[in-house]
């Protein structure tokens, strides 16, 4: 799993001119699946995701985690994160899990990001057409894969 983090203001994510996720303080992470993830890989994102001390303290310091400002969360998956560009000008995206696979893994992220917050996480529809907006605090973003276990 390959993921984006950015710590946000705001953000939405719209589908067909309809805001279908939308949140305050938090994170807006965009989520890549290949074909190897596992339940071991989610569960250690989810609790790096969870406790990685990315807002500031009172001293405006990156000292807290979204578990300690009650941050929300939009989660949407964006296959494009598996992108190669080693050959040619065209992105290749065949390292990316395809739907049948990608989707009950998506699915089992957010459920058990939420279930580790306690809080609901809001999302984008896997595969729409969405539009993403943000206001990116800080600005901070934050790539991890997880295989590199960085």
């Amino acid at each position: 799993m390959k993921v984006v983090i950015q710590r946000v203001l705001k953000s939405s994510v719209t589908i067909d001119g309809e805001i279908v996720a939308a949140i305050e303080s938090g994170l807006l992470i965009l989520l890549g699946i290949v074909p190897e993830d596992s339940q071991e890989d989610i569960n250690w994102l989810v609790t790096k995701i969870a406790n990685l001390r990315i807002f500031n303290d009172i001293e405006g310091v990156m000292n807290l985690s979204l578990r300690d400002i009650n941050g929300e969360v939009i989660v949407v998956s964006q296959f494009t994160l598996h992108a190669t560009t080693k050959k040619g000008n065209r992105p290749s995206y065949i390292a990316a899990a395809k739907p049948d696979v990608a989707v009950p893994i998506y699915e089992k992220f957010v459920a058990d990001l939420e279930k580790t917050l306690n809080k609901k996480v809001q999302t984008g529809k896997f595969g729409a057409d969405m539009k993403v907006k943000l206001i990116n605090d800080g600005p901070v973003t934050i790539i991890i894969d997880t295989k590199d276990k960085k």
